[in-house]
């Protein structure tokens, strides 16, 4: 990863001292997908209101993120939009406890799909910003295909997918785990480089 700076002139690595944010995010989606992966008999009420706090919670990191500078400008506002969205899908969920399946299925497809283009659009404006990371990128690719097979799927109602969703959920934790880890260490790297060219 290499050491630039942003649009506001400051050290690219400095962004690791937010390392933590992908980290919440991606905690969060991989104990959503462990309980809706080895919870076969999950409810549909169980299943929104799991969905509903991880969409929340998610939503309120990458709007943190945005806001408090931890990506380039450029890719802050689609950031901002997805971490909104996010936050609108988890409370749909709970405000209507009487969602279908079908309709949570679709919900769902559409959460993955927006949050998806939004971090592929994120990574390759960090990637102009002279960031050759590319777990951004594969996090919202993943977020896309799962939306899309979501879509794409017999509507036999969210409950038979909850393996899918579940899986996908592990993924994409996963893949932000490594994204914060890949930030965490080019922040010290970028404290390592300061502190030797002050002395």
């Amino acid at each position: 990863m290499r050491e630039v700076s942003d649009a506001m002139g400051r050290p690219w690595t400095e962004t690791g001292r937010h390392w933590w944010v992908p980290a919440v995010r991606g905690a969060c989606a991989i104990l959503f997908g462990i309980l809706a992966v080895v919870w076969p008999l999950i409810t549909l009420l169980t299943l929104v209101v799991l969905f509903g706090a991880y969409a929340i919670v998610s939503g309120a990191m990458a709007v943190y993120g945005a806001f408090r500078g931890v990506h380039p400008r450029d890719s802050r506002t689609w950031l901002a939009v997805s971490g909104v969205l996010g936050i609108a899908a988890g409370l749909i969920a709970w405000i209507w406890p009487g969602i279908t399946a079908l309709a949570l299925l679709v919900l769902i497809a559409a959460y993955a799909v927006v949050v998806g283009v939004a971090e592929i659009v994120a990574a390759f404006a960090r990637r102009r910003a002279g960031d050759t990371e590319w777990s951004h990128l594969a996090s919202g690719v993943l977020a896309v295909i799962f939306g899309v097979l979501l879509f794409a799927w017999p509507a036999s109602g969210a409950l038979a997918l909850t393996w899918l969703i579940g899986l996908f959920a592990i993924l994409y934790g996963a893949s932000l785990l490594l994204l914060a880890h890949r930030m965490r260490e080019a922040g010290r790297r970028g404290a390592a480089g300061t502190a030797a060219h002050a002395v």
